[in-house]
């Protein structure tokens, strides 16, 4: 509702312009200057680039932001086709935040899951609490992301998911009843009752918080499986598939593929972005 009365109608200056300036006009007096383009560009370069902005690169990207009247898509493009975004000396040195790390995840790795609300916990859990900022000017981000505590749960939630692998196969009981229903679904195609909705999750895949990790097919892309000891082949894959930058820390020789994997994102690198 627009209530008029509640408005400054009077005369304003904003960056040495004088008027009766509304919310819009204000935003045009920014967005005219040149600062505001190279202000949001280094603020998009410190998110995909690093926390240490060249001016001399960005310069350029920001000009050509302002000048497609602020296409976002222009700003995107200029940073990912720059050099310093594919430069191996910007690999790995951002923190990933608690949405990069469990959604992240769960993309990376295909996880199935019955309920979003369990991560956003997660993520709540790790410091960002979504929908809700500390302050306009959100989360600082960066290496505050980790701590003792954090870290902890980071590594607690990886766990969870290899706790999970088992669930991604179908495990069968004896329940002929349950099984009929799973199969038929409601009589008459009608919504299956809240007792038959119980018996068909008794006789489907059993899973560990209603999350699912297809290990199996997973490693398959790298030609191995869960039981197997990867080659170095396969080892070097799984690496540069997961992790920006070499395993900071020693893996077991002779590990098996899961155990191989379950190390890799248990790595400090597996931190960072």
């Amino acid at each position: 509702m627009w209530r008029a009365n509640l408005h400054d109608d009077g005369d304003k200056t904003v960056l040495g312009q004088t008027g009766p300036f509304d919310g819009d006009q204000v935003l045009d007096i920014l967005l005219a200057r040149p600062e505001t383009a190279t202000f949001v560009t280094t603020k998009l370069w410190r998110e995909f680039v690093s926390d240490t902005p060249d001016p001399a690169r960005i310069a350029p990207i920001a000009a050509q932001f302002r000048a497609s009247h602020y296409d976002i898509k222009v700003a995107l493009r200029g940073l990912f086709m720059s050099d310093a975004f594919w430069d191996d000396g910007d690999r790995g040195v951002l923190v990933k935040s608690p949405v990069e790390f469990v959604v992240g995840t769960l993309r990376a790795f295909d996880i199935g899951y019955d309920n979003t609300a369990p991560f956003a916990a997660q993520i709540r859990t790790l410091g960002e609490n979504l929908f809700y900022p500390p302050n306009v000017k959100g989360w600082p981000g960066g290496t505050i992301w980790i701590n003792s505590s954090t870290l902890l749960a980071r590594k607690q939630f990886v766990e969870q998911l290899f706790r999970a692998t088992e669930t991604a196969r179908p495990q069968r009981v004896n329940n002929p009843v349950g099984a009929k229903i799973a199969a038929s679904g409601a009589p008459g195609n009608m919504p299956a009752s809240q007792p038959m909705q119980r018996a068909m999750a008794r006789v489907g895949p059993v899973s560990q918080g209603g999350v699912r990790f297809d290990i199996d097919t997973w490693l398959a892309h790298y030609n191995t499986a869960p039981t197997a000891k990867p080659g170095l082949s396969a080892e070097l894959q799984l690496q540069h598939a997961v992790l920006p930058l070499t395993p900071v820390d020693a893996i077991e020789t002779d590990s098996t593929a899961s155990a191989y994997l379950e190390a890799l994102l248990m790595d400090p690198a597996y931190q960072l972005k």
